[in-house]
């Protein structure tokens, strides 16, 4: 019979898998001022945060709102969706 110890461990690694993020696109369709609303409404991020994230969608054309379980990150993907955003599931890489 496997230690408790061991267990834990295979329900962690089983539990956390590979992360992955959600990015925001940039798009010619928003304001820049909407793209905050949506991240301080729906993520709940900081008027500077969700600011902050803003200007690197416009600036760098795109940007990395959340990293998370696949699940989760799929989540955010279809409310950005409905949203209007673009965005997209990645891949952290390893």
């Amino acid at each position: 019979m496997p230690s408790l110890d061991h267990r834990l461990d295979l329900a962690e690694s089983l539990t956390l898998g590979t992360p992955w993020n959600t990015v925001v696109w940039d798009d010619p369709v928003n304001l820049m001022t909407y793209v905050s609303w949506v991240f301080r409404s729906y993520f709940g991020f900081s008027r500077e945060r969700a600011e902050r994230l803003m200007l690197e969608v416009h600036t760098a054309g795109k940007a990395v709102v959340a990293s998370g379980s696949r699940e989760e990150m799929e989540r955010h993907v279809v409310a950005m969706h409905g949203f209007g955003l673009q965005a997209t599931l990645q891949k952290v890489p390893e």
